[in-house]
Order: structure tokens, then C-alpha cells, then sequence
């Protein structure tokens, strides 16, 4: 059971992370604040939230040890991964955003191979292969350019997209011990306190000059799905998933996000459902599969 809370865990927040790409590079696109600045609105309100909830949840003290492992977390999951993402939306295109993202189970599987003795078997391999090119026939048959969107993508855009990739990569792949000591709350709370804390002092000028008032309804509303789903629920249950699943089965739900953009472009009549479409779903999804039930690393 704990299990299958996990892959529902890691599903609904990698589900949310596809719709934050496409909400994150709207915001990007309008320029009414900065990358840093939201980065800084991201952190700060979740961190709120997170130290709110802690109000109504036992009490848990962190060794004073694990505070340097904790920040260490902080920088590589929350910071320099968003900070990175953030500065890669108006660089890069949709089509090579969903091209670079894959990378990310793969740098994780032999991240945690290396830190956690997790084994690379043919299965696994195998299916992060799998999975992989899922993902690649989906962009090559499905992705388009917008009128409205960067219709070139920088050597930055990519360098800031491969940097975001190994940031994650090495967060999942080298802190589960450190999640299955705390709860949740207490892990995320700090993490967001942590990034906080650093992000401040780079943007505090912009961030005491915002006008909210005066931003459009549907910006706000972009800004309150990126704090409250994108940032406090998502990683919430990120370390959901940490807790009982292999950090390589955790990563591989990352291919859901252009699956996600996808089936929004469905939804809103941009896109059409198509055989390659489902093609590319069932490769991504066997590839989970396949990777799941690979061997374990012996305790």
C-alpha cells in the first residue's frame, strides 16, 4: 500500500510540475518579474505555507548534524534547480525543453548507483531506455513552435536545461536517507526556509517594489498556482515518493511532463490525439513499469 501511495505521490506531482512548465514560461513570457524575483515569490510563499502546516503536526527536532545535509538539499532541489529552470523558459523552445528533460532519470540512475549502491540492472537500464525514446518520439511527433514563444533556442537555454537536470538528478539521487529520517513537513519546511533565505538577498529590491495590485487577474492566479501547487503540494509529495520508491523510479515520472503538455493541448484544442501520441504514452509508461520491478539494492 505504501508503495502505491508513492507512485500516486510522484504521478500527481510530476502531473503538476508539466503544467508548471507551461504556466512558468507564460510568466516568463510577460515579464512583469524576473526569473530570481520569481524564484523568490516561489520560495517564500511555500516556505510560509510549509512552516504554517508545521503548526498543526507533532513536533520534530532535526539533529543539529543534519542541518548542513539539509541545505546542501535545499540548494541542489529547490534553488539551483529552480533557479536554473526559470532562467532556461524564455531561452529555450518546447520542443527542446521536452528533449532535455529526459536526461534527468538517466543522470539519476548513475547518480544513485554511485552514492546509494543502487544497482543498474538490464531492467532498469532498459527501462529508462524505454522510456526515453517515448519521450523523444513523442516531441519528433507532436511538438510545435508558437508564434508567441522563442522560436530559437540559446546555447544558455540549453546549458541552464542540462544544469537544471543534474541539479534534480543529484537531489533524488543522494538524499533519500535524509527524507526517511524526518516527515515530510519537517524535511520541506527547512528546505523552503533554506532557499528562502539565500534567494532573498539577491532579489529583496524587486520584491519590496511588486505592485500585485496592479498585475493582471490571470498573472496573479499563474503566481498562485506556482507557490501553492507547483511549490507547497508537489513537494510535498515528492518526498512522498522518496520515502518507499527507488530514486530511478522517482525520476522516470519526470517523462510525464511532456505527456502532460500534450493532453493540455488536447484539452484547449491546440493539439488533436493522435496513434503516435498513444504510442509514446505506452513506451513511457512500460519504461515505469519495467524499472519498478528491477532489483532492489541490497540493504
Amino acid at each position: 500500500m505504501k508503495k502505491y501511495i508513492g507512485h500516486i505521490a510522484a504521478f500527481t506531482a510530476y502531473t503538476i510540475f508539466g503544467f508548471n512548465i507551461i504556466i512558468c514560461r507564460d510568466l516568463s513570457n510577460l515579464a512583469l518579474i524576473s526569473p530570481m524575483g520569481l524564484l523568490c515569490f516561489r520560495v517564500t510563499g511555500a516556505a510560509l505555507l510549509f512552516w504554517l502546516l508545521s503548526l498543526f503536526t507533532p513536533r520534530e527536532k532535526v539533529e543539529t548534524r543534519d542541518f548542513p545535509k539539509i541545505f546542501l538539499a535545499s540548494m541542489l532541489g529547490l534553488f539551483l534547480t529552480q533557479l536554473s529552470f526559470l532562467k532556461s523558459s524564455p531561452l529555450t523552445t518546447p520542443f527542446d525543453t521536452s528533449i532535455l528533460t529526459p536526461l534527468t532519470p538517466i543522470f539519476t540512475m548513475f547518480i544513485a548507483a554511485i552514492v546509494l549502491k543502487e544497482p543498474i540492472t538490464f531492467k532498469k537500464a532498459g527501462g529508462v531506455a524505454l522510456s526515453f525514446i517515448g519521450v523523444i518520439f513523442l516531441v519528433f511527433n507532436t511538438v510545435r513552435v508558437e508564434s508567441n514563444s522563442v522560436t530559437e533556442t540559446t546555447t544558455m537555454g540549453v546549458v541552464y536545461m542540462i544544469f537544471n537536470c543534474i541539479f534534480f538528478a543529484l537531489y533524488l539521487g543522494s538524499f533519500r536517507p535524509l527524507i526517511q529520517k524526518y516527515s515530510v513537513v519537517t524535511f520541506m519546511k527547512w528546505m523552503f526556509l533554506f532557499s528562502a533565505l539565500v534567494a532573498i538577498p539577491f532579489d529583496f529590491k524587486e520584491l519590496t517594489g511588486l505592485n500585485l495590485a496592479a498585475m493582471p487577474s490571470k498573472y496573479l492566479m499563474e503566481l498562485g498556482f506556482v507557490v501553492v501547487f507547483s511549490s507547497f503540494i508537489a513537494y510535498y509529495l515528492i518526498p512522498v515518493g522518496q520515502k518507499v520508491l527507488r530514486p530511478t523510479v522517482v525520476s522516470l515520472y519526470g517523462y510525464l511532463q511532456p505527456i502532460i503538455a500534450t493532453i493540455v493541448g488536447i484539452a484547449t484544442g491546440m493539439d488533436h490525439l493522435t496513434w503516435q501520441k498513444i504510442v509514446a504514452a505506452v513506451l513511457v509508461f512500460s519504461g515505469v513499469i519495467l524499472v519498478n520491478k528491477s532489483r532492489a539494492a541490497t540493504s
